[in-house]
């Protein structure tokens, strides 16, 4: 892995959330950033963040609905994964009337971080073959940094992460990221510990650094 200390602060020892500012998102500056607990979060410039405190999921308690539930059973979708990344990025990049963090910029570093294994999409296809949500992320070793998430179908986004958490168990992850709580990771069961003891959590997950290889779909 390339070194790229000379370029972020050390989220161990600096204080402040942003630890780095500028450089570009290829897929060796993210790796690294990703191994340290560090992410972008915006671009023009691009701003590096390492959070205190962070929001991550425990993933045997994900908080589903009953509504959420009845769906899953009822089974009227189809699960893969990997099948169109991009696309679920521009899908979560959707918000008319809203700002969002992603941009062209982030949906070209993300596709080539994809392209080398260490990025991945669940998908969510409707009976008619449309895609109606799902959720991107990173994978290093045991650890997944979930990064978005959308839903075109009511609640087919956390159909996705009902099925990512049921499979990132199977696969031994310990460590599922969420950066920082909002309303919906909230109610999903998300919480928060330190920057700290994130970093430790972190260590442990992603030391391997292997890549992980989810299944092609979800019979």
């Amino acid at each position: 892995m390339k070194d790229f200390s000379d370029f972020f602060r050390n989220p161990r020892v600096w204080d402040r959330e942003i630890v780095a500012v500028g450089g570009d998102l290829s897929p060796e500056r993210l790796l690294y950033a990703y191994k340290n607990g560090i992410f972008p979060w915006s671009d023009q410039p691009i701003l590096w963040y390492c959070l205190d405190p962070r929001g991550i999921f425990d993933l045997e308690k994900l908080h589903i609905s009953k509504r959420v539930k009845r769906k899953i059973n009822q089974r009227q979708y189809k699960i893969t994964f990997n099948r169109a990344f991009e696309q679920v990025m521009r899908c979560c990049a959707y918000r008319p009337g809203e700002e969002t963090w992603i941009t062209d910029l982030f949906i070209r570093g993300y596709t080539e971080f994809h392209k080398l294994g260490y990025a991945h999409s669940i998908e969510v296809w409707d009976e008619n073959g449309v895609l109606g949500g799902g959720v991107y992320g990173v994978a290093i070793g045991n650890f997944f940094a979930g990064e978005s998430m959308f839903s075109f179908v009511p609640d087919f986004g956390k159909i996705g992460l009902y099925h990512l958490f049921d499979v990132l168990k199977k696969d031994g992850f310990t460590l599922f990221d969420t950066q920082q709580l909002n309303v919906v990771t909230l109610g999903l069961g998300a919480y928060q510990i330190s920057k700290n003891e994130y970093l430790r959590r972190l260590e442990s997950a992603a030391a391997s650094g292997k890549k992980w290889s989810p299944p092609r779909s979800i019979p």
